[in-house]
């Protein structure tokens, strides 16, 4: 067996996930068509190494070694094989030396999917906070970073990125549960409230699994709060525009998961919750 073959493996890990299957615009319209190419180069990076960390069928070793592999890439430390993974980080690599965007915003998320292929447990709001810190909080801030917008953005994009982040592990809560061995609802959360893991695969929520789930949806509120101040921090009017639009999209979400249950099928955004982040975006024009 080749080098490359026993890093990468014989064939790529891709789920098959593109960007119109996201909860949340990546790379839209909105977006200046100058900045897409470098958005778009990101999030083809992003989505190949959660797909690894991802894989049903590669142990967690091999999982640490291609994501080793995707940042030595990165790095320039490691020539990309003719491979859609590896060229990815290529890509990306290419990206951030002509942005000058930090290299931060991309290695950071390999702590986060190298958490995930290990089966890190989560046992309180401050472990999900700490992954979410490195699994979410970087796409804001390359984006902020890629506008040249001010640090001062940072906080208010944190909030928001980790908000979307939970919002999705709570979306996906039993999936996460059934197909990866992985759950991120803190443990001592369930603990207090009388319930466990495995409730979560119930088909439906239960009394003390819905205490969990607004405990969590209440730390969401606050970060959703934090939130709101992120529109006033850009500059760039169609960058504003749509962090208003996010911004509005995860209120949204937020006020479904709350009257919803995600045990009984996914709670999903609406075509109404659409038109009120349009509304949202024209709004942070002026």
């Amino acid at each position: 067996m080749t080098d490359d073959t026993r890093i990468w493996g014989k064939a790529d890990v891709s789920s098959g996930k593109g960007a119109s299957d996201e909860n949340f615009p990546v790379g839209s319209l909105l977006l200046s068509r100058k900045l897409r190419p470098h958005v778009h180069a990101y999030y083809d990076y992003a989505r190949v190494i959660d797909d690894i960390a991802d894989c049903e069928t590669l142990s967690a070793e091999d999982k640490i070694i291609r994501l080793d592999a995707m940042e030595d890439v990165l790095r320039g430390q490691r020539s990309a094989i003719n491979r859609a993974d590896a060229l990815s980080a290529a890509r990306l690599r290419a990206t951030l030396l002509q942005t000058g965007v930090p290299f931060e915003t991309a290695t950071d998320l390999l702590i986060a999917f190298r958490d995930d292929s290990r089966g890190h447990e989560y046992r309180t709001w401050d472990d999900l906070l700490h992954y979410c810190k490195y699994s979410a909080n970087p796409v804001g801030r390359f984006l902020i970073c890629l506008h040249g917008e001010d640090p001062a953005a940072f906080g208010p994009s944190d909030a928001l990125c980790t908000s979307l982040q939970i919002l999705n592990h709570l979306q996906d809560c039993a999936k996460d549960l059934e197909r990866l061995k992985r759950c991120y609802i803190p443990s001592d959360l369930m603990q207090l409230a009388g319930t466990q893991a495995n409730d979560l695969l119930d088909g439906r929520t239960s009394p003390a699994m819905r205490r969990v789930f607004n405990t969590l949806l209440d730390g969401v509120d606050s970060l959703n709060q934090q939130a709101r101040a992120l529109p006033a921090h850009i500059r760039d009017r169609r960058f504003r525009m749509e962090c208003a639009a996010i911004v509005d999209l995860a209120l949204s979400l937020t006020q479904r998961l709350r009257r919803e249950d995600p045990l009984a099928g996914r709670v999903a955004l609406r075509r109404t919750d659409a038109i009120h982040a349009a509304i949202a975006a024209l709004r942070a024009w002026a």
